[in-house]
């Protein structure tokens, strides 16, 4: 058996995960925080959208202005089918349910520098290994492993896997994966995937 054809950019939904509390932002929209005068989520659609064919964004609150920064795109908004905010996990659903395409690309919308080859490495080690999900490691210059688990390249296929995984009550983003052929695709540039977690750290970035 040969190897399994790398997904092309039409073939792949991108996905910008905007569907958080913003907890350790004292509960502020974290994509909508304005980083150089754009917002978050902004610098993330600029770096998502050419490397995929439609683009959707999980966000559950704040739609029309989220439905703005994605006007530009073409971005489609999706909102959780789950009650109380369950995670990562609940924004992956509503786009592996409403991705048209074979394949759906996953990324935070607090990460600003996600690098322009993501689609194109994901996709190459998914079509390698004939797996089902392909996943970032960053490794430091001492050889330290950090994982990103919610950049992410999924076969759509697996939304009723994931929807039953959800229904039982399970969270976590790596024991699911565990449950499928997951790649994981080592990174060396760990700016890329360095995400804004407070309002402070956003404030010593912009300045």
């Amino acid at each position: 058996m040969g190897q399994a054809a790398t997904p092309t950019r039409e073939q792949i939904t991108g996905l910008l995960l905007a569907g958080g509390r913003g907890t350790r932002m004292g509960g502020a929209d974290k994509g909508l925080q304005t980083l150089h005068g754009e917002p978050l989520a902004g610098h993330v659609l600029k770096r998502l959208a050419p490397q995929t064919g439609a683009l959707l964004i999980s966000a559950n609150r704040h739609p029309d202005a989220y439905a703005a920064l994605g006007a530009p795109f073409g971005a489609e908004i999706v909102a959780d089918t789950l009650p109380e905010f369950p995670g990562p996990l609940a924004g992956l659903l509503a786009g592996l349910r409403t991705a048209r395409s074979e394949y759906l690309l996953s990324a935070p919308c607090d990460t600003p520098w996600l690098p322009a080859d993501l689609a194109a490495r994901l996709a190459q080690a998914l079509a390698a290994n004939a797996a089902d999900i392909a996943t970032v490691t960053t490794v430091d210059a001492d050889g330290n492993r950090s994982l990103h688990p919610v950049f992410a390249l999924l076969r759509t296929g697996l939304a009723d896997d994931l929807a039953a995984y959800l229904a039982a009550g399970e969270r976590k983003v790596r024991a699911w994966y565990a449950r499928h052929k997951t790649v994981e695709v080592v990174f060396t540039d760990e700016r890329a995937f360095y995400n804004i977690n407070s309002l402070q750290e956003l404030a010593d970035l912009e300045r």
